[in-house]
């Protein structure tokens, strides 16, 4: 017997929560916590996220020893914290308050001794948070090279090679800011590969990459940046501390909670409701519609031929994919809404196939939905509302494809980021 509507949307919602639960502050840090042994000197906490505000609050609760500092976090992200101020910015576009937020972190940082112990809590979104333009640049200058670059289809990798290079405070520079303290970084993974020099453009680890990198970067994907940022990087003489580097030697770095982490919950919670679960992979990229339409020859060979896997199963995956926005764009949309457009389209009503995205933020782009579920009727339930599924891909307006059908996924902000979390469901009919 086939599954009902119901029933698949159910499952997939189950098993989307049990990813973001995987990952939520109040569960991972703790356990990060009381692994570390107490300093002589004081305890600074410091740090920048979508996740940085609640990890403060659980740092106060669960430390057991007297602490301050400052974090920074995105707007309507802030909780309620005794001892560690909380700042909130613009994301994903930085505003005047990040660059007033890095230098109250900075300041936190500075005049420490070796007995003294800086907490950094890092996640992602810190890039844009924490924003201090580097000597010669403002953060307009700033503003400009990243709404390039998210337009431009760079990766976050791509995308945080350039902002460590346009900034006084990443790229390793806020522990040599610390230096000679000791700084323990926790942090929670947004980015494919887990690399810690990526995460929030890895403010307290070396950097391995160079003025160079970000100058072919900039070139690769035709960016104008403004005259400031041209002649800053022509210069390439405020390079980042590199491997090596005697300011970072007492720096340490730790991940408490990363997407494979997430992705393993998710194929808990798909086993418990009888789905056989395939992890596809924690670190995949490439265009959100070309993802969505390579997904779906997956799902229908599962349905057809029982491989990669034999129905009732679930395709997990993870990673952050990227919306290159054309000429054509007049609408609303994240990446998952783009994803779940292009499944859908090339499905065309296949049906025992249900999916949903959602980045694990609960904000897809800059929307109020972390993502969407699509049904076997998707389609047909969008010409029934009068709605053409592919012009409104094509223009860059899934978002309101899915509103308009009433399947978006919201959760409001989770306060968490382990970067998308993707499902697709395979069933008999």
């Amino acid at each position: 017997m086939g599954w009902s509507d119901g029933a698949a949307r159910a499952a997939l919602r189950a098993i989307f929560d049990a990813a973001i639960a995987a990952a939520d502050p109040r569960v991972v840090l703790p356990k990060a916590l009381a692994a570390l042994p107490r300093p002589r000197g004081r305890t600074v906490v410091v740090g920048a996220g979508k996740s940085a505000a609640l990890m403060a609050q659980v740092a106060e609760e669960a430390w057991g020893a007297p602490l301050d500092g400052v974090v920074v976090t995105r707007d309507d992200h802030a909780v309620p914290t005794r001892r560690i101020t909380v700042l909130e910015a613009r994301h994903p576009v930085p505003d005047h308050r990040s660059e007033a937020a890095a230098r109250a972190v900075l300041e936190a940082v500075s005049g420490l001794g070796e007995d003294d112990l800086v907490l950094a809590l890092v996640s992602g979104g810190g890039s844009a948070l924490m924003a201090l333009p580097a000597p010669g640049l403002t953060v307009a200058d700033k503003q400009a090279v990243n709404r390039a670059l998210l337009a431009s289809g760079a990766t976050i990798g791509e995308m945080n090679t350039v902002r460590k290079h346009l900034s006084a405070i990443k790229g390793g520079r806020l522990a040599a800011a610390a230096h000679p303290a000791r700084i323990v970084t926790l942090a929670i993974s947004d980015v494919p590969g887990d690399d810690p020099a990526v995460i929030a453009s890895g403010p307290t680890v070396p950097d391995p990459t160079t003025v160079a990198d970000a100058r072919a970067i900039i070139a690769k994907y035709g960016i104008a940046v403004p005259e400031a940022v041209a002649a800053h990087l022509a210069r390439g003489a405020d390079e980042t501390p590199k491997p090596g580097d005697p300011r970072l030697a007492r720096a340490q770095f730790t991940l408490i909670a990363t997407p494979m982490m997430a992705l393993e919950a998710a194929a808990l919670a798909a086993r418990a409701h009888g789905l056989t679960p395939l992890i596809l992979g924690d670190a995949l990229e490439g265009e959100s519609a070309v993802l969505g339409t390579v997904m779906a020859g997956m799902a229908q060979a599962c349905l057809r031929h029982g491989t990669p896997a034999a129905p009732p199963c679930v395709l997990l995956s993870g990673g952050e994919t990227t919306v290159t926005i054309g000429s054509a764009a007049s609408g609303r949309g994240g990446r998952n809404t783009a994803f779940l457009a292009g499944l859908a389209l090339a499905l065309k009503g296949t049906p025992g196939i249900w999916a949903i995205a959602g980045d694990s933020d609960g904000i897809d782009g800059t929307e109020d939905a972390a993502g969407a579920i699509v049904a076997p009727d998707t389609l047909a339930r969008a010409r029934s509302a009068g709605l053409d599924a592919a012009a409104l891909a094509a223009g860059f307006d899934s978002y309101s494809l899915f509103a308009a059908l009433g399947d978006l996924v919201v959760t409001g902000p989770t306060l968490t980021n382990v970067n998308d979390i993707r499902a697709v469901l395979i069933a008999p009919h």
